[in-house]
């Protein structure tokens, strides 16, 4: 990759997160003011009122201004389980990750060098690229006469332990967020459950007969920040743990495939 490239790709990297919030949160209004907050879903056509009977849409509206905050955290959310999703496919290549290591074995056994090399460019990922770094270090010091034995195998393991170093923030790029938002939704969530248990309980604080709407927009408001609050947690637990075990079998095979080259070039400079 020229530096050019890894330029382009840091800048469009810095972007993104802020990019994906906004474009989240505008999401998030529309369908809170436009689709939950339609009078369609109000007794009498009046958002202000109580939701029809049975009608999830209005009963979620009156969730308060929490709810696009979650609303636009759920949609990050998603945006980046699919970011996550794309990258850890294109890393793995093009072909099976098994077949690949395999034909690369055979090449090895058969001292032929470049064939590798020239199997890791048309693979692609980030075990291709670690590979094509240990076997170029591969040539370049079984032709070089005057390190030792140790010190060749020394600087081979590095080659190998460098290119991984360089793929790993590849791998673990944003998973940052996934935890975050693992962490906030259920507190933004509460936030909404207070405020509308407030509501709620002021309503009933009144003198005479409770506020039978604002009671009920209260702990609508309390139940539905809840819901989403909880709903945005789970979500984001579950896509951080399973992209986290993607990522953990991922580097156990470049690790394991760094560990192969560096044996069978451990084992040439023996005999």
């Amino acid at each position: 990759m020229s530096k050019k490239t890894k330029s382009s790709s840091g800048v469009w990297q810095s972007i993104f997160a802020p990019l994906a919030i906004i474009i989240s949160f505008i999401a998030a209004y529309l369908i809170f003011t436009k689709i939950l907050g339609n009078p369609v879903n109000f007794e009498g056509g009046n958002p202000k009122g109580h939701p029809l009977q049975g009608n999830l849409i209005g009963l979620m509206y009156k969730g308060g201004v929490i709810v696009p905050i979650l609303i636009t955290i759920v949609i990050v959310l998603i945006i980046y389980f699919f970011e996550r999703l794309i990258t850890l496919t294109r890393v793995k290549g093009k072909a099976r990750i098994n077949v690949f290591v395999s034909n690369l074995q055979g090449m090895l056994a058969e001292d032929r060098i470049e064939d590798a090399i020239v199997a890791c460019d048309k693979q692609k990922g980030s075990l291709a690229n670690v590979m094509k770094a240990g076997l170029t270090r591969y040539r370049a010091l079984e032709n070089d006469k005057e390190l030792e034995k140790d010190q060749k195998i020394t600087s081979m393991k590095q080659a190998v332990e460098e290119a991984t170093a360089l793929e790993l923030p590849v791998l673990s790029r944003n998973m940052v967020i996934l935890s975050t938002i693992a962490s906030i939704s259920v507190l933004i969530g509460l936030i909404g459950t207070v405020i509308g248990m407030i509501r709620a309980f002021a309503a009933l604080a009144q003198s005479g007969a409770p506020d039978a709407l604002a009671l009920s927009t209260g702990i609508s408001e309390a139940l539905v920040n809840t819901a989403f609050g909880i709903t945005g947690s789970t979500l984001a637990i579950i896509f951080f743990n399973w992209f986290s075990s993607m990522i953990d079998s991922y580097v156990f095979k470049i690790d394991e495939a760094g560990f192969s080259l560096t044996q069978t070039f451990a084992a040439s400079i023996r005999k």
